[in-house]
């Protein structure tokens, strides 16, 4: 009788232990963008009272939260993760300087938007499908879950904690439930947002976003799980108003199917995070996570009450980082790029590991080889998988979409003084074994006009070589370059127009430098007048300059903008030689009566650096400098003597001005570059700069030139303007100094860039 008393109470005191150890946990997370971020202070918030997560289940950033979770990172990880400058950056398109290629680099022209589209159609599929760059987010997607995905076999049922994400299949208008297959491709077609994210396939399948017909996939957790007691964190609402100002709101409102969001409350319960943060507030995740923590830590003393199974802390992190362990590091022996037909994309595999290479790329290596190839202009779209070889090594496989074959680039410059000049570029791009461009650009204006073609080929190899062959027309028209939009102006007192074509040779070294190696031939016009007293009765003096050539410049660049950069260095090391003959015939305004031929030739060396070294809260402190020595010879006289020299123009709009006092044959200039960040996108900037000539032209009064003593005088030139990144281009009212000039102060307001076409040599 003892024995059966002592049977029946080991058995009230093992069952309750037994069903606590079966019990099964299901985490439900809903979609929500930034304001889904929430879900990892839900998740850390169960953590801490050791409630143990058997399934988990999300859709669109509740699957990016979840997948991160069922691939072994903990939430204080991923929370780390997503306030980290490479998650910032991904959700907005962009890049770290370490990663941008500056072998493409196309910066250098005043551009401010561009159109793509097909010889088959202009406007049906020129639309753009997605408002932010995806390749940063893709990549890092197939870093942290693509081979966490391989390593498992695909089958998320073997993931630290089995997980299923939603899609929606907007042709069957249906939601679809992913078990299987890369990790790091179904999260992503459930976060493809309609216009933020572009769609991809899967299977032939396209995918949308999971959150519009399932934005809380209960019923996939009943369906696919066999779970006793569900969780389920929610940030969102059916009855979400349109806000007229909210692009992205109207078309969630416009495609999203209304969600169920109720839970049984005998099989579970449901947090529901309050938030102020945007959907596309990423900015201020830290701000979701904490509500999700806080509105978790209200719901603890309810939910266990149901929950009778734990899990130590020590025991979670063991069986973690036991699975962490298994997971293969990232080497990559071999690329098979989709579609495979024959000849295409052959470019796509050579870039990053030529088929007949036997290198094994580690982490570092492959990153930087796959941003190298996602920067070249002729790819629209790529999109990387890993598959898990024999001998534990990774497969990359590539989905390559091309760009489409034409773009036309509209841009400028609108200035209230009297430069305001239009741009306008239509380029033919292709790639196949090698990368083609064609393109044909011109500049119009009073002030300036260029046109400009250029074909381009591009041998690709993990150090790709670029050819270019060019052809350029500039003209610059100095019609009293100081003149407002609103005032009269004289006659043209200087005209320079240029004729030069050759051959440009671009290797990479690195990914934010490069060499370029060029050589020219070249043909100058300058027609001006001797004094600024003159009429439309005289003739102005003729100079032309003809000849050849050859360049080697050495470019590193890593600056957040192509003009009145914030953060970033560059540095540029030039030389050129330089040989022509000189025709100068005299005007009326000349002391000349004969006309003068010669022979020039030169070297010049030039050095040009900019580091913004310093950034506290809203200031950033940059240095800004720029050295010349050049060996040229006097032409005939002293205007078209100046013509010929290098300028001083580290202040932008000092291009817009012939500027005598800043051009002399050897010189340093040195400056500090001070922004203050007034609100987002709003910047207040001072740039001031020393101006020393080495050697400096002067004109004696009978009109004869001769070269003044070494560091005979210097000046001072600064700029102080309010600036407004607009998303197309810059917004600036700025009031410039130059000490030397008569009238020191210039006031402008403009909008667009103060880019123009290289010059031929000067």
């Amino acid at each position: 009788m003892r024995s059966f008393l002592t049977l029946i109470s080991l058995l009230f005191f093992i069952l309750p232990l037994e069903c606590a150890a079966q019990q099964k946990i299901g985490v439900v997370l809903s979609g929500g963008g930034a304001t889904g971020v929430a879900h990892v202070g839900v998740l850390k918030a169960l953590e801490e009272r050791k409630i143990p997560i058997d399934f988990i289940i999300g859709t669109s950033a509740g699957a990016l939260v979840a997948s991160m979770y069922s691939s072994g990172y903990s939430p204080k990880e991923i929370e780390a993760y997503v306030l980290s400058e490479p998650f910032q950056l991904m959700v907005k398109g962009e890049l770290e300087s370490e990663k941008k290629f500056f072998f493409f680099d196309e910066s250098n022209t005043s551009s401010m938007f561009n159109i793509p589209f097909s010889k088959d159609s202009i406007l049906q599929k020129s639309i753009p499908m997605s408002f932010v760059n995806p390749r940063y987010f893709d990549f890092e997607m197939l870093r942290i879950l693509g081979r966490t995905s391989a390593s498992v076999g695909n089958d998320f049922n073997r993931l630290f904690i089995p997980f299923r994400c939603v899609a929606s299949d907007v042709v069957r208008k249906e939601s679809v439930v992913f078990s299987n297959g890369n990790l790091n491709e179904a999260v992503r077609a459930s976060m493809t947002f309609p216009l933020y994210l572009n769609p991809i396939r899967i299977n032939g399948v396209l995918y949308f976003d999971g959150g519009l017909y399932d934005n809380f996939p209960l019923n996939a957790m009943y369906e696919q799980f066999d779970a006793d007691f569900i969780i389920g964190s929610n940030v969102t609402k059916n009855d979400i108003k349109a806000n007229e100002n909210d692009f992205f709101g109207m078309i969630s409102s416009m495609m999203t199917t209304p969600t169920n969001y109720a839970l049984p409350c005998q099989e579970g319960m449901i947090i529901e995070p309050k938030t102020e943060v945007g959907t596309f507030d990423f900015k201020d995740v830290q701000q979701a996570i904490e509500d999700g923590y806080r509105a978790t830590l209200l719901k603890l003393d309810s939910l266990e009450r149901f929950i009778t199974a734990h899990e130590h802390p020590d025991s979670l992190a063991m069986r973690r980082a036991a699975f962490r362990g298994k997971i293969m590091p990232i080497r990559v022996s071999s690329v098979v790029t989709e579609p495979i037909k024959k000849n295409e994309f052959k470019y796509a595999n050579k870039f990053i590991l030529p088929t007949r290479s036997h290198r094994i790329l580690d982490e570092p290596e492959f990153m930087k080889r796959y941003f190298r190839l996602a920067s070249t202009p002729q790819i629209d779209f790529l999109y990387p998988n890993f598959e898990l070889k024999p001998n534990g090594t990774f497969q990359l496989k590539l989905k390559v979409k091309k760009s489409k074959e034409f773009r036309a680039d509209f841009g400028g410059l609108i200035s209230s003084r009297a430069v305001n000049t239009g741009y306008f570029n239509l380029s033919y791009r292709s790639i196949g074994k090698v990368a083609h461009k064609i393109n044909a650009e011109s500049y119009f204006g009073k002030f300036y006009g260029s046109l400009r073609a250029n074909y381009e080929i591009v041998f690709p190899s993990t150090y790709p070589i670029s050819i270019n062959g060019y052809f350029t027309l500039n003209r610059w028209d100095y019609f009293r370059s100081f003149a407002t939009f609103f005032e009269d102006v004289k006659p043209s007192f200087l005209v320079q127009n240029e004729v030069y074509g050759g051959i440009k040779m671009k290797l990479p070294l690195g990914n934010n430098a490069r060499w370029t190696m060029d050589a020219r031939y070249f043909s100058l016009e300058d027609d001006y007048y001797q004094s600024s007293q003159f009429t439309n009765k005289d003739t102005a003096d003729y100079t032309r300059f003809y000849g050849t050539s050859l360049s080697l410049e050495y470019t590193k660049n890593s600056l957040n903008k192509k003009q009145f950069a914030t953060e970033g260095h560059f540095f540029q090391l030039k030389a050129r030689y330089v040989n022509g003959y000189e025709r100068t015939v005299p005007g009326t305004t000349s002391i000349l009566k004969d006309t003068v031929k010669r022979g020039h030739q030169w070297l010049s060396l030039q050095a040009e650096f900019q580091s913004y070294f310093f950034k506290n809260g809203p200031f950033h402190i940059g240095f800004h400098g720029k050295t010349v020595i050049n060996s040229q010879s006097l032409f005939a006289n002293y205007t078209a003597s100046l013509l010929s020299m290098p300028a001083f123009n580290l202040i932008p709009d000092m291009e817009t001005f012939f500027l005598p006092d800043y051009r002399a044959t050897q010189y340093v200039g040195l400056g500090t570059n001070v922004i203050l960040e007034i609100m987002k996108k709003l910047d207040y900037r001072l740039d001031v700069y020393y101006f020393q000539p080495i050697v400096q032209l002067q004109q004696n009064p009978d009109g004869t030139i001769i070269y003044g003593k070494p560091l005979q005088d210097r000046s001072m030139v600064a700029s102080s303007s309010l600036l407004y990144d607009t998303p197309i281009g810059p917004v600036r009212a700025t009031l410039n100094y130059f000490s030397k000039q008569e009238k020191p102060w210039f006031f402008q307001v403009s909008f667009g860039y103060v880019l123009f076409n290289e010059r031929a040599f000067r």
